[in-house]
């Protein structure tokens, strides 16, 4: 899967050359110069947001079992992304960023998302929302990210539209602009719109965020669901152990039986 360049990116790049270089170390194998631009460290938010709606379902590790990737992918909370680290300003840190066909390697080493380095924006931004970011979310970020030229933002309020307005939100990128993506309710307590750049559908189900499939029809698991799918495993495998071994006791009384029976015929017969 991949995303176009935007002119921006180009410009960008060619404004601010990228200033890694990998040369060989002594092995042969590749290494980062030791004076890559790197990002500061920010702090992690801090209103559990994240580690409800995205850490405790598991769904970073839900997308990334999706799409695979390895290192050519990142799918990751809490990076922040600008044209270069070395910015003074103009940073975001979205709750989280999915981008294809790049250096996830890169990206640890510089702690962050460097669109010069990385040579394309991001494929997709989300935001939770909270009381504190909430407004933000869907004026200046969603400014900041049309800008980077960042090809899908998405918005999930897990309140019901408390902060965000709506419980779900999302804008594709159209000739450097956003355009509302579609959403549609199939019940007050369902919404849910599709990704073109992911190829799933986001959905909003009574305040938990879901990824649908649309090609296998079904959603992605959540760390729970994988829990209970693999305990309904190994609870079905040991019925069926339990179901072969009784079976193979009635058998094996049966036989014993017919035995029996033989040996008194015989008895008689000789009698």
């Amino acid at each position: 899967m991949t995303s176009r360049l935007t002119q921006q990116a180009k410009d960008a790049r060619e404004a601010d050359p990228p200033t890694t270089s990998r040369p060989e170390d002594s092995d042969g194998a590749e290494s980062y110069d030791e004076k890559l631009e790197k990002f500061p460290v920010f702090p992690p938010r801090d209103d559990m947001q994240n580690s409800l709606h995205l850490d405790r379902p598991a769904h970073q590790a839900a997308l990334q079992r999706h799409f695979g990737g390895g290192d050519a992918t990142i799918i990751l909370s809490e990076i922040p992304v600008r044209q270069s680290p070395g910015q003074r300003e103009g940073h975001r840190i979205p709750d989280l960023l999915i981008a294809f066909d790049v250096d996830f390697p890169l990206g640890v080493e510089q702690r962050g998302y460097s669109i010069r380095d990385q040579g394309k924006p991001p494929d997709f931004v989300l935001e939770i929302a909270s009381p504190t970011t909430g407004l933000e979310d869907y004026t200046g970020k969603r400014s900041d990210y049309a800008n980077f030229g960042i090809p899908e933002y998405w918005r999930f309020d897990p309140s019901g539209g408390r902060y965000h307005g709506a419980p779900l939100g999302g804008d594709r990128l159209v000739e450097g602009a956003y355009q509302p993506i579609e959403i549609i309710e199939t019940s007050p307590d369902h919404l849910h719109g599709h990704s073109d750049v992911l190829n799933l559908d986001l959905c909003w189900e009574n305040g938990n965020l879901r990824w649908w499939n649309p090609t296998a029809q079904r959603y992605l698991m959540t760390f729970d669901e994988i829990d209970e799918a693999r305990i309904a495993e190994s609870e079905a495998r040991i019925a069926e152990s339990e179901a072969r071994a009784n079976a193979e006791a009635r058998a094996n009384s049966a036989e014993a039986r017919i035995r029996e029976l033989e040996a008194e015929l015989e008895r008689r017969g000789g009698a």
